[in-house]
């Protein structure tokens, strides 16, 4: 049990020993002498239990301290109330990390702690088999001196770890895996790297069935087409109903064209990788085009096409890709846009970034739709899109040429009021027209 502490009764008790012992050695004529030889022997019982507590600290592996009585027996129940609260701490402590241990070795990710300066703290058992980083081995390394990929360098150069990064494992070449850094308590980062190989082989599969599905499309709808138009164009008329027929034959080929030419573009996209060569492209003399051909192919809606274009703005990018982004967000707003309506393409600077921005008074966009509107054959209205001949593919392959340049696409609009599609390009991408 503790005593409780008062230094009031210390000092009490030590002021009537020695005025005590002063009075009784002043009865005796050796007031002086008894004094002493009680300080002597105070001095002499709190160095006894000064070396009793430097044994006890230093020597004995006893948790218990010795038994004492008074002012000691106080510093000793003190203590020992400290240490068992230490220890008490101590279990909890290593209780939340052996739980902390137990989670992250439970992770279907390889996880690592990282310092600021992204050396490896920690690391789970999954970190060696998919990353072939070693713990406790390899702590104090930089986790760049263990990945040695160009694609993990720019990665960690650009700083942007809201997008993964995706890399052959390290350890094992076989292995496609996915990176993600995120901040993890004040000062720390967490690196996760997750085994996607089945998904991207899946991918692979998808992409490679899609471009060669659409090749083989591509030869007999071009042979129906010519029959088609070679039936459509003979001097001798046809009955009107087959004229009808053959008319909705064509119109149907076309469509299914369309469908086809969009899925080899996508395919090619899709495969497309950062590290194609880029070069010049002059954005305006492009836009102008586009726009020429917008207007050719828009006479029957009639709409007013106006344009905000800077002639002296142009990029560093593919130029086929931009052309088809920028055709495709063109094409979405005539499609949409009802006739009669306004459509207005904007190239300028905004900022330190470029901006291509096609603006229209169509229907809009429904705010739950937005979202989703760059997936693949998604449409906003299906039979809507039917009409208009709309493949759901158009913003899925704006999406992937954006990727490709590190470019950005923000859609604002509000339903019945019109939508804006803008492409952002990072300052990087910029060059001047001289």
């Amino acid at each position: 049990m503790y005593s409780s502490f008062s230094a009031k009764a210390i000092f009490a008790r030590l002021f009537f020993a020695l005025a005590l012992s002063f009075f009784i050695g002043y009865l005796f004529g050796y007031a002086f002498i008894l004094v002493a030889f009680l300080a002597i022997a105070l001095l002499t019982w709190q160095y006894h239990h000064l070396f009793k507590l430097m044994r006890w600290l230093w020597v004995s592996k006893s948790l218990s301290p010795p038994i004492s009585q008074g002012l000691w027996g106080q510093v000793y129940d003190g203590l020992y109330r400290v240490i068992r609260k230490h220890r008490t701490k101590q279990k909890r402590l290593n209780e939340k990390i052996r739980q902390f241990r137990d989670g992250a070795e439970a992770l279907p990710d390889a996880a690592l702690v990282l310092s600021a300066d992204l050396t490896i703290l920690w690391g789970n058992k999954k970190a060696q088999r998919i990353l072939g980083v070693r713990w406790p081995g390899d702590v104090g390394q930089r986790i760049d001196n263990l990945i040695r990929f160009p694609e993990f360098s720019r990665y960690l150069d650009e700083e942007n770890f809201d997008v993964p990064c995706h890399i052959p494992s390290p350890a094992n070449a076989e292995l496609m895996i996915e990176l993600r850094l995120m901040a993890y308590g004040t000062d720390q980062v967490l690196f996760l790297a997750r085994d996607i190989s089945k998904i991207h082989r899946l991918e692979e599969m998808r992409r490679d069935f899609v471009a060669n599905v659409s090749h083989e499309l591509k030869t007999p709808l071009t042979v129906m087409r010519g029959y088609v138009e070679m039936v459509q164009v003979t001097d001798n008329a046809l009955d009107p109903y087959w004229q009808k027929v053959f008319t909705t034959m064509e119109t149907q080929v076309s469509r299914m064209d369309r469908l086809v030419e969009q899925l080899l573009i996508l395919s090619r996209v899709e495969v497309s990788t950062e590290e194609e060569e880029k070069y010049f492209v002059d954005m305006p003399k492009l836009i102008f085009a586009l726009i020429e051909d917008a207007k050719w192919l828009n006479q029957e809606k009639a709409h007013k096409i106006t344009s905000d274009i800077d002639t002296n703005l142009a990029i560093e990018g593919i130029d086929n890709e931009i052309k088809s982004a920028c055709s495709n967000l063109i094409s979405n707003a005539i499609a949409y846009t009802p006739t009669g309506g306004e459509i207005h393409i904007t190239w300028a600077k905004d900022g330190h970034k470029a901006k291509f921005a096609v603006k229209d008074n169509g229907p809009g966009i429904r705010p739950e739709h937005v979202n989703r509107i760059t997936e693949r054959f998604f449409r906003v209205d299906k039979s809507r899109s039917r009409n208009t001949g709309g493949s759901g593919l158009g913003l899925a392959i704006v999406k992937h040429v954006l990727n490709h340049h590190h470019a950005e696409l923000a859609i604002n609009s509000q339903w019945g009021k019109g939508s804006e599609f803008i492409i952002y390009f990072e300052p990087k991408a910029i060059r001047k027209i001289s």
